[in-house]
Order: C-alpha cells, then structure tokens, then sequence
C-alpha cells in the first residue's frame, strides 16, 4: 500500500515525458498547424509543477479526518493550480504582445484538462484504497 501511494504520481510524470516528446519530435509537423512547440513544452512545464504541487495538497488531504482540513486542502489545490495557470497565461499574452500562438494556448488548454483528469482518477483511486484499508476489506 505504500509503495503504490508513494509512486501514485508516476502517471503524471509520464504524461509530462510522453507530450514533451511528443512535442519535441513534432516540432517540424506542429509548424505546418503554426503550432508554436516551444510555447507548449513551457506550457506543459507548468502545468506539471502546478499539478505536482495541488496533487500533494490533495493527497494530504485524504490523510485528515476533520472535515473543514480536507476542505481547506482541496480548495487550496484547486485555486492554487488555477493562479499558477492564469498567471502564466497572463504574462505569456503580456509577453508575447501581439504575438500570442492560438493554437499553443489551446494545446496548453487540454493538457491542462489532461493532468486534471489523471490526477482526479489518482486520487479517487487513492481514496477508495484508503477506505478498504481502514475498513479492512481487501481492495
């Protein structure tokens, strides 16, 4: 049980892995589409290091039995990946003047619905291996 907790976040590593690779080799394909590569490997950076810090967050929560702690905790990786998302998008388009690839930003988009949802089946599966635990059935 532990080892499975403690490499829970294996597939959001590889998600980061695959996609970056995916991008690096495509950059040649992705520039037919005007898909600017750099902008979605900076993207998915972020978006990683944004995931990776609400996926503790969450994590930590299922560990706490009083409810307005679990509360604190989900809500707090929710807006704190929202603001680190927003926030690169912003200085990105402030950046970027009138520069901004659509595309790009589009792709950041879904990779961001990509890690979101990883992370959600992470952790519910998490959660029900934590109720069989403490109940004592088999999982």
């Amino acid at each position: 049980m532990i080892n499975r907790q403690r490499k829970a976040w294996w597939p959001i590593i590889v998600v980061y892995v695959v996609s970056n690779a995916v991008f690096i080799t495509g950059k040649k394909w992705g520039a037919t589409y005007h898909v600017d590569s750099d902008i979605l490997i900076i993207g998915n950076t972020v978006l990683l290091v944004a995931t990776l810090v609400s996926f503790f967050l969450y994590k930590r929560s299922l560990s706490s039995n009083q409810p307005h702690a679990f509360l604190r905790y989900i809500y707090g990786g929710m807006f704190l990946k929202m603001i680190v998302c927003l926030l690169a998008a912003f200085i990105y388009i402030a950046v970027s003047d009138k520069g901004v690839n659509k595309p790009a930003l589009f792709g950041c988009m879904f990779l961001y619905f990509v890690y979101t949802f990883i992370e959600v089946s992470i952790l519910l599966r998490l959660s029900k291996q934590q109720k069989n635990v403490q109940t004592g059935s088999p999982s």
